[in-house]
């Protein structure tokens, strides 16, 4: 039990996880070139069209993967503020720093594909859909994580602002999710549950899945690359990052 919770320590070190992660990042790189490549030719060129929305339905292999991204992303944000608030993980307030603008950019683009994809199927670009307002308020969240990192002279009471705003800002991810099942909606319900099989062929949702993969691929590779820019930023002043330097110089 002792060496499970070392184990567990050793990842709160900012100089351990800088050493780990960055054996990482080339493996979830090469992993989200890959997966993306074969899903982007999947689905946009070999998978069949939709019986009604023909060939408009492609974008749903961005689109999915972007929504899901811009969820889960908040969703894992949120579990670190509980850290950052309850037991002050230094690594844990990185973690939202780095994955707030990847979580906003995918929030972005699902609200793009989205509003791209329901021309042609609903007849506008946007509507003042459950899903898409909640979605939109998502986004407003992801930007005041940001502002809050940088609205504070102390890194420390930034960190503890955007942590709250996480924590809140949660309560947002129920909404987006069951929002099509609780109200009359234009947003289709959804494509994947975890009682009933998917809604449509598997040679439709096979390279969604695997661009889903690819998209979380994508997500490792740049947040560890931001969180450990930031380490490095924040222990300059201190001997294991000087010798760091010394060493790459």
């Amino acid at each position: 039990m002792k060496s499970r919770w070392n184990w567990l320590h050793q990842w709160a070190s900012p100089r351990w996880f800088y050493r780990r992660s960055g054996a990482c990042i080339p493996w979830c790189a090469v992993a989200a070139a890959g997966l993306l490549a074969v899903a982007l030719v999947w689905g946009l060129a070999f998978a069949p069209p939709d019986y009604q929305q023909g060939d408009s339905f492609r974008i749903f292999y961005i689109h999915l993967p972007a929504a899901v991204l811009a969820q889960s992303v908040f969703a894992g944000m949120a579990v670190a503020a509980l850290v950052v608030l309850v037991w002050r993980v230094k690594l844990a307030d990185l973690f939202i720093r780095a994955a707030a603008p990847f979580g906003a950019s995918m929030t972005a683009l699902a609200l793009g594909t989205g509003a791209i994809w329901g021309k042609p199927a609903w007849g506008t670009w946007w509507e003042w859909d459950a899903r898409l307002t909640a979605t939109l308020v998502q986004f407003f969240l992801y930007l005041g994580v940001i502002g809050m990192h940088g609205a504070f002279g102390s890194t420390r009471t930034g960190g503890r602002a955007a942590a709250l705003v996480c924590v809140l800002g949660a309560l947002n991810l129920p909404i987006i999710k069951f929002s099509v099942n609780w109200w009359h909606t234009l947003h289709q319900p959804a494509t994947f549950t975890l009682t009933a099989p998917p809604a449509m062929p598997a040679e439709m949702w096979l390279p969604a899945l695997v661009a889903v993969l690819g998209f979380y691929a994508l997500f490792a590779a740049v947040v560890l690359f931001q969180m450990q820019s930031e380490i490095l930023y924040r222990e300059r002043h201190t001997d294991w990052v000087r010798r760091l330097v010394d060493g790459a110089a």
